[in-house]
């Protein structure tokens, strides 16, 4: 919808139009809470409990990414009806609505995996639309799952408002005697288990223990990844948001603070692209490679960028992530998951140390007022464990790098943070499988002529070949 401007029409023609719809929004406000012409509305509002002379309040819109479908965000209604009752409590009118969410890890080796970044359009598409057609004064975003956070950010851009976003918490590790357990490890036993290295019944201990809870993968995986990019924007209430989905008293609280928050901005508040802006952008990028985040942190940030209409281009956001010490031990890439992360100080210590050492700008805002630099200056001292300082980091730069060739003449992603040195240079004969589907039906071939040696070549996954950008972290073995 934003960049929904009919052909042929100039800058200034669309200037003038949003003039002229934000003069209209003026005047359907003033008459909403007694003129004769919006009786219908009211109507409406008292038909849900709302009295009208609470109108003059701020309307705050709470957007939840809530699916019944997958453990993500199963915990937003919860956290929705918490940050409703703040918004009131503070003054305001709070109206709760609702997107999809689509699950990576419940589509992966399906068709329905096509449906992920689709996903991301439609949640933001529906946050903008909500907007629209409200006229809400304030935003907050309940978000969770790998695509959500991006979507709620992208409609955020688009829209302009004063907003505060929540992350709904990553799951609680699982566990297996003494060895900690995320959602990799079922899918490395699913390999494992076709290529004869487990039994059936180990698959199953994997299968039941992996996964204990509610919440996020547990690992530093997409969805965790974006919950620090959100810090780093500044959007988000700092620390909150990698409280474990599980903490049900704290990350209430958490709620409360946003739909206090939530109303205090609306009117007078910053607006979303003060935080979205390309010094924003660059600082969530330092903190995603400062915690061996995911290659889609990169993907995702260049959308918002494009969304907010900053030229930030993907060599940029890789020359950022290049000159950024690793200072979390996270899985995949390190030992750690999410919660060790929040035990240890989270992502404020992250930012603090980024801020201290040149690597981030702290002078960027803090939604919940002043700067990231005093926001952060409270932060305990690394632990030396799951958080480093940046001068002993775990690794001293490169989590994630640029690449460009005739496999991706536009540019790639890789990790090299999560790969062995023999990785990240190699040389063997191609083997090429044109889709996901020709690679499962021939890699257990006793025919298929591959060692070590080869590079396996799967074409056709990205957003227009799959089509949908599919991953494929279910491969056997």
């Amino acid at each position: 919808m934003a960049n929904g401007d009919a052909p042929g029409r100039g800058e200034g023609d669309v200037r003038a139009d949003r003039g002229a719809t934000d003069a209209a929004y003026r005047r359907a406000r003033a008459a909403l809470r007694s003129g004769a012409e919006r009786a219908g509305a009211r109507a409406h509002f008292r038909a849900m409990g709302i009295d009208p002379d609470r109108l003059d309040g701020a309307v705050v819109g709470i957007a939840s990414t809530w699916t019944g479908t997958m453990p993500c965000n199963i915990t937003q209604r919860e956290l929705a009806a918490h940050a409703a009752a703040a918004v009131e409590g503070a003054g305001g009118v709070p109206l709760e609505f609702n997107t999809i969410a689509v699950s990576d890890n419940q589509t992966q080796g399906t068709p329905g995996m096509r449906a992920s970044l689709v996903s991301r359009e439609v949640i933001a598409d529906s946050i903008e639309l909500m907007t629209h057609a409200h006229d809400f004064d304030a935003l907050i975003c309940l978000v969770g799952c790998d695509k959500t956070t991006p979507a709620a950010l992208m409609a955020l851009a688009r829209v302009d408002k004063p907003a505060v976003v929540l992350y709904s918490g990553p799951m609680r590790a699982g566990h297996l005697r003494d060895r900690e357990l995320t959602i990799q490890d079922m899918w490395e036993g699913v390999g494992a288990y076709e290529a004869g290295r487990i039994t059936r019944a180990e698959l199953d201990e994997l299968e039941h223990l992996s996964c204990p809870g509610p919440g996020t993968c547990a690992g530093h995986f997409t969805a965790n990844t974006m919950a620090v990019a959100l810090d780093c924007l500044g959007l988000a209430v700092l620390g909150d948001g990698l409280i474990p989905a599980d903490d049900r008293e704290a990350k209430a609280e958490a709620a409360g603070r946003a739909g206090r928050l939530a109303v205090e901005l609306a009117g007078n508040g910053r607006t979303a692209r003060a935080f979205l802006d390309r010094r924003g952008l660059r600082n969530a990028m330092a903190g995603v490679a400062a915690t061996g985040g995911s290659t889609n942190g990169l993907l995702h940030l260049l959308a918002i960028g494009r969304e907010a209409g900053v030229d930030i281009t993907l060599d940029e956001l890789a020359e950022v992530a290049a000159g950024t010490p690793v200072i979390a031990s996270l899985a995949p890439s390190g030992r750690y998951v999410a919660e060790d992360m929040h035990r240890a100080g989270g992502a404020p210590v992250v930012l603090r140390e980024l801020i201290r050492s040149g690597h981030m700008d702290g002078d960027a805002p803090a939604v919940q007022g002043g700067t990231l630099a005093a926001a952060t200056a409270g932060a305990p001292e690394p632990d030396g464990r799951v958080l480093a300082r940046t001068e002993t980091p775990f690794k001293p730069s490169g989590a994630l790098h640029a690449l460009r060739g005739n496999l991706a003449p536009d540019g790639a992603v890789i990790k090299p943070s999560a790969a062995t040195p023999k990785l990240l240079k190699h040389r063997g004969r191609a083997v090429v499988f044109e889709t996901i589907e020709e690679l499962k039906a021939r890699i257990d071939d006793p025919n298929l002529d591959i060692d070590e040696r080869c590079v396996m070549v799967l074409k056709n996954c990205g957003p227009k070949g799959y089509p949908g950008m599919a991953e494929v972290g279910n491969m056997p073995g």
